[in-house]
C-alpha cells in the first residue's frame, strides 16, 4: 500500500509527547494522520500528513469544517478525555464509525455510567448522586461506611477520597465537589457517594469493533497517599492470568453492551472484590499514565494501531508477540509547595531493565505531593521492562532512587 492509499485519520489533540508519542509511532506507518490542535505541530510533525489549528477543540461545528478541509477522512480519533464527546459527535456528523455519542456521554458522566450498568445488572458499587453534605451524610448512612466520594465528571482518580466516618465525610466533601480540570463538564449536582469496593484494582484497555470487546492491555494499579487514590504506578504482565479470566471478559462485554458502545477503544477500571470483579468506571479512550505503552513493551500489542483501525471501522489486530513484564513509577515531591532549584538523575549504575527516565518538571517549578499535587504535579516517571515482575519492581526502585531534587 502506497502512502496515498493509506486511510486518513483525523486526530484531535495529542497530549504531552513523553506520554503519547509512542501512539503516533505505532499509527503513522499504516495511516495518514491529520492533526487538529490549538497549536502548530512540533514533535508531532514527522508523523503527520497534515494539520489544522483550531483554538477550541470542543467546537463540534469547527471540527466538522476541519475534517472536511482535511480530505477524505476515514476515521476520527481522540484520546484526550476533555474532547472525546465532541469527537464522537463529529464521527456521527461525518457518517463514520465511532462509539456513539450517547455511549461516550455515559462514560464521561459517572452517574450515567452507574445508571446504565444498574439497569443491565452489571456488578458495581452502590452509588448515590448528592447535592450537599447533608445529602451525602444520609447516603453514606444508608450505604454503610467506608464510602468513597467521587466527582461526577473527572478521571485519573482526581477528587476521589475514601471516608470512614461522618466527620471525615464533612471534612472531605468540598474536595470531591470542587476538584476540576479544564474541559470538565460542570454539574449542579456533582458528587457521587459510593460503597467502598475492597480488593486490588486493575484496568483493562480494550478495542471494540461492532460492539465486540477485545482486551488489549491489563494493568495492575499501584495506589498511594490514602485516603486518596493517587495512581503511583502500573504493572503489565503479558502472562497475567486475568487476561484469560472468564469473569473479567464477561463483565467487560456486559459493561459495553449496557453503554451501547459500538466502535472505538475504552479504558475500564475494576476492583477485584471477594464477590468478584466490579466496575469502578469506564473511559471512552485509551488509558493514560503510559498504560498502553507498557502493554506494547510487555506484549507486542499495538494499542495505538488498534485504536486507529477501530475508528475507521476496520477489524483491529490484537496479536501478542512477546511475553514480558513492564511497569511505570511516577515521581513526586516530598514536601508541599516545594520550589525546585535543581532536579535531575544522578546517573548511578542502574539495572538493565530500566527503560525510560523522564522529567516533566524543571527548576522553578513549585510541586506538592498528593492530594494538592496529583497527576499534574508529578516530577516525572521511570519505566522498566524485564521477564519478571520482581525484576521490574527492583529496576523501578533503583531508578526512582536515582532522582535528586534540591529546593
Amino acid at each position: 500500500m502506497t502512502t496515498a492509499d493509506r486511510p486518513l485519520v483525523l486526530l484531535v489533540g495529542t497530549g504531552h509527547k513523553d506520554y503519547r508519542r509512542y501512539l503516533l509511532e505505532e499509527i503513522a506507518p499504516h495511516y495518514r494522520l491529520h492533526l487538529v490542535s490549538p497549536a502548530a505541530p512540533t514533535w508531532e510533525e514527522p508523523y503527520l500528513a497534515g494539520s489544522t489549528r483550531l483554538a477550541d477543540l470542543s467546537d463540534a461545528d469547527a471540527l466538522t469544517v476541519a475534517a472536511k478541509d482535511a480530505g477524505d477522512v476515514s476515521g476520527v480519533l481522540c484520546w484526550d478525555e476533555a474532547f472525546v464527546l465532541p469527537v464522537a459527535r463529529l464521527a456521527e456528523a461525518l457518517g463514520l464509525p465511532g462509539p456513539g455519542s450517547p455511549a461516550v456521554a455515559a462514560c464521561r458522566d459517572k452517574h450515567l455510567t452507574r445508571t446504565a450498568l444498574a439497569a443491565a445488572g452489571v456488578a458495581q458499587p452502590e452509588s448515590v448522586l448528592v447535592a450537599s453534605v447533608e445529602d451525602a451524610l444520609a447516603a453514606a448512612a444508608g450505604i454503610g461506611y467506608p464510602v468513597v466520594l467521587k466527582p461526577r465528571a473527572l478521571a485519573a482518580s482526581l477528587g476521589v477520597v475514601r471516608v470512614d466516618t461522618p466527620g471525615q465525610l464533612e471534612a472531605n466533601f468540598a474536595f470531591a465537589r470542587d476538584t476540576t480540570v479544564p474541559g470538565a463538564p460542570a454539574y449542579e449536582v456533582s458528587v457521587l457517594v459510593e460503597r467502598f469496593a475492597d480488593g486490588p484494582e486493575i484496568s483493562v484497555d480494550a478495542v471494540v469493533h461492532r460492539g465486540r470487546v477485545t482486551p488489549m492491555v491489563l494493568a495492575r494499579k499501584q495506589l498511594g497517599y490514602p485516603p486518596y487514590f493517587e495512581e503511583l504506578g502500573h504493572l503489565v504482565d503479558a502472562a497475567d492470568p486475568l487476561l484469560r479470566d472468564e469473569a473479567i471478559a464477561t463483565i467487560l462485554q456486559r459493561t459495553h453492551d449496557a453503554l451501547g458502545f459500538a466502535d472505538g477503544v475504552t479504558h475500564t477500571e475494576l476492583r477485584l472484590t471477594t464477590g468478584g470483579p466490579v466496575v469502578i468506571e469506564v473511559n471512552a479512550r485509551l488509558g493514560g499514565d503510559l498504560i498502553p505503552y507498557l502493554g506494547s513493551r510487555a506484549t507486542g500489542v499495538t494499542p495505538g494501531l488498534a485504536a486507529a483501525a477501530a475508528c475507521c471501522g476496520i477489524q483491529p489486530r490484537v496479536r501478542p508477540g512477546r511475553a514480558l513484564t513492564a511497569g511505570v513509577r511516577f515521581l513526586y515531591a516530598e514536601h508541599e509547595d516545594t520550589r525546585i532549584a535543581t532536579i535531575g538523575f544522578a546517573g548511578e549504575p542502574l539495572p538493565a531493565a530500566v527503560d525510560r527516565m523522564v522529567l516533566v518538571a524543571g527548576p522553578g517549578t513549585v510541586a506538592s505531593p498528593p492530594p494538592k499535587g496529583t497527576t499534574m504535579g508529578r516530577l516525572g516517571f521511570v519505566t522498566a521492562v524485564a521477564p519478571t515482575a520482581a525484576e521490574v519492581t527492583a529496576a523501578l526502585d533503583a531508578a526512582a532512587a536515582d532522582l535528586r531534587v534540591t529546593s
